[in-house]
């Protein structure tokens, strides 16, 4: 039985209907088109589906949709902001941080959170926020550093 939900998505008022087992990934994605967000594990080990819920970081598969009834979701699309990207959406480019790129929404919104709480972070804290989001084609030497010019600029 399907229900209806408010969302603020990307500083936007969204209503959808979600049925009950239904995940935040999936509502995101099928419901509302936004992409950005990726299916990796679908377990809530790598991280792919990072999103922020109401600030803090969050794994969207792990989320029943229907619990979000009036909470507030960004995603890598709601960094995007009058035609600019978001400072760390740039680093991503400057500092060669973006490989294939699946990991880079989760990653994003895992240091924007970090950020977004702690302006300037040490490497240490940084590498610990990052921690949950998973890539499998860096060392993760340039996302570090990526996220931290960021905190210089």
């Amino acid at each position: 039985m399907r229900k209806l939900i408010k969302l603020r998505v990307n500083g936007q008022e969204r209503e959808i209907m979600v049925e009950p087992r239904q995940t935040l990934l999936d509502a995101l994605r099928y419901d509302l088109g936004l992409t950005g967000t990726k299916e990796g594990c679908g377990d809530g080990n790598c991280g792919s589906c990072t999103v922020l819920l109401d600030g803090q970081a969050i794994n969207s598969c792990l989320v029943f949709a229907i619990e979000l009834d009036g909470q507030e979701v960004t995603t890598i699309e709601g960094l995007y902001q009058g035609g600019n990207l978001h400072p760390l959406q740039q680093a991503f480019i400057d500092e060669g941080a973006v490989q294939c790129g699946f990991c880079t929404p989760g990653m994003i919104l895992a240091a924007k959170a970090l950020l977004d709480s702690n302006p300037y972070p040490t490497e240490a804290e940084v590498r610990l926020a990052i921690a949950g989001n998973l890539c499998r084609c860096t060392g993760y030497d340039k996302i570090v550093r990526a996220i931290l010019k960021v905190t210089a600029a």
